[in-house]
């Protein structure tokens, strides 16, 4: 390897002080926007998707919380929970810490349903899209 590659790779491992806090603030959720911190903003999705689920399983729309996915597993190894539900668009899930638990009041499941492997954007066009089916 030449020197000059060395050299670019030993300036590519010096921290940048400025880089160093604001990974800091991002690990530790309190990076904000101005308004609010990502810690804020989690604790809100939460909040609204707990009162979303409730409300979805007084509705009669299946949905369960679990301690472990669709394979078994504990989720993330322990200490969270998936929370899925099957809207008349396609399935949704988010995990939350045991803390929440209680905050979903919603059918147990031994195992959630299977996983149909869908991306947070596919997500948010199945709950738009529900807004206007379901509405």
């Amino acid at each position: 390897m030449s020197d000059e590659a060395q050299m670019e790779i030993t300036r590519a491992k010096q921290a940048d002080p400025e880089q160093d806090a604001l990974r800091t603030l991002l690990e530790s959720g309190e990076a904000s926007d101005g308004v609010h911190t990502h810690n804020e903003l989690y604790t809100y999705r939460m909040l609204y998707n707990a009162h979303a689920a409730n409300g979805w399983h007084a509705a009669g729309v299946p949905v369960v919380k679990s301690w472990r996915h669709c394979d078994g597993e504990l989720c993330f190894g322990g200490g969270w929970f998936v929370v899925v539900a099957t809207l008349s668009t396609g399935q949704i899930s988010n995990h939350y810490g045991r803390d929440a638990w209680d905050l979903f009041q919603i059918p147990e499941a031994e195992l959630p349903p299977k996983y149909d492997g869908h991306t947070p954007a596919e997500v948010a066009d199945r709950l738009r899209r529900a807004l206007d089916v379901d509405a």
